[in-house]
């Protein structure tokens, strides 16, 4: 190679990606044959020139780097979504699939979901066990509406201890809100308690969901909430923002964010805020009563920020643009007891286990 074509912006571009995916942990590809490994590296590098080459007559050089993704517009590939391909094995499609059809994937209204399904996969999968419990701590605020007009509550801190257990349970674990104690119980007419599952949903079940998204989508349109004045994919969208706010197995949340991508009205939501005035890139759905959900995601990791819902339509009870329902997800662990923060040691009271 001589000086000209080592100083040529596609090796510049290559060197990069290289020296990005070396910073990273070793790439985990037990389930891939070396074959489909090295034909997923290609497409990725293929698609990094492609993005180059697209960029590089209308971009000046002060390009700012710090956004992974602009409104409707895709940015060469980070080091974060490089990682997330390389370590996955992963471009978003099948072995039949072509570059082009992989690029598409990646574009409209499905290109940040996809993104997010990538990154999903790059994360470190926790050890739970049965008898452990999933720590949560967020900020929420919440509109009451019981005197006919939406006040919307101080910021409060709620602190949540989920029971792994998957045999029926008549009480969910521990909850902690602003320092105060209330111990949840199980879903009205489950007599003999509630196992994993949709209304209770361990570990252990999330990852045994379909990994397939339409699969997936089929499962949870047929098993959330029917009702007459709400569409089942509104149910299925806040399904999938409930899961959200937890520890999810890689694989999982990698298919929740594909098959999200698939349902109708789902579109992203730039600059969207939660509860306590993070910015990030939203992914939200209107449902046809007027209500907006949105997820929020950090800007740089795509970390789950927390959610928001409000008015978009006047209604009796509140004009458009009323909050509803705002989140902050700050921290989330795995502990050994009901009532242990992270870091410190567990506290020793009674009412802590759930069963």
């Amino acid at each position: 190679m001589n000086r000209e074509d080592a100083a040529s912006p596609e090796n510049r571009n290559d060197d990069e990606a290289w020296h990005l995916a070396r910073l990273l942990p070793p790439p985990v590809t037990e389930d891939l044959s070396p074959e489909r490994f090295r034909h997923q590296k290609e497409l990725l590098m293929n698609h990094i020139d492609a993005d180059s080459r697209r960029d590089s007559p209308a971009q000046p050089t002060t390009r700012p780097t710090s956004r992974l993704l602009r409104p409707a517009l895709l940015v060469p590939v980070s080091a974060m979504a490089l990682a997330g391909i390389l370590a996955g094995g992963l471009a978003l499609g099948t072995d039949s699939e072509d570059r082009t059809t992989t690029a598409t994937a990646t574009q409209g209204t499905g290109g940040l979901l996809h993104r997010l399904s990538t990154v999903a996969l790059t994360s470190e999968a926790p050890v739970v066990r049965d008898d452990q419990f999933l720590y949560t701590r967020s900020k929420v605020r919440e509109a009451e509406i019981g005197s006919g007009k939406a006040v919307l509550s101080p910021l409060t801190e709620t602190e949540g201890w989920a029971p792994q257990d998957p045999r029926p349970l008549k009480k969910f674990g521990l909850t902690r809100v602003n320092g105060k104690d209330h111990v949840g119980n199980g879903i009205l007419r489950d007599d003999n308690g509630t196992p994993a599952g949709l209304s209770r949903p361990t570990y252990h079940w999330l990852a045994s969901l379909p990994t397939d998204p339409d699969a997936l989508l089929a499962y949870l349109r047929t098993h959330v909430p029917k009702d007459d004045e709400q569409e089942t994919d509104q149910f299925v969208f806040e399904q999938i923002g409930a899961f959200l706010g937890g520890v999810l197995p890689p694989k999982t949340a990698s298919t929740l964010y594909r098959a999200a991508a698939k349902i109708p009205g789902v579109k992203e939501a730039p600059d969207a805020k939660d509860a306590i005035g993070r910015t990030g890139l939203g992914i939200a759905r209107e449902d046809k009563l007027g209500n907006r959900t949105e997820w929020i995601f950090d800007e740089d990791d795509y970390s789950f920020l927390g959610l928001r819902q409000y008015r978009t339509k006047d209604a009796p009870y509140a004009k458009a643009g009323t909050l509803l329902y705002s989140t902050a997800e700050i921290e989330h662990a795995i502990v050994d007891k009901a009532g242990q923060v992270p870091g410190k040691a567990p506290e020793s009271t009674g009412k802590q286990q759930a069963g």
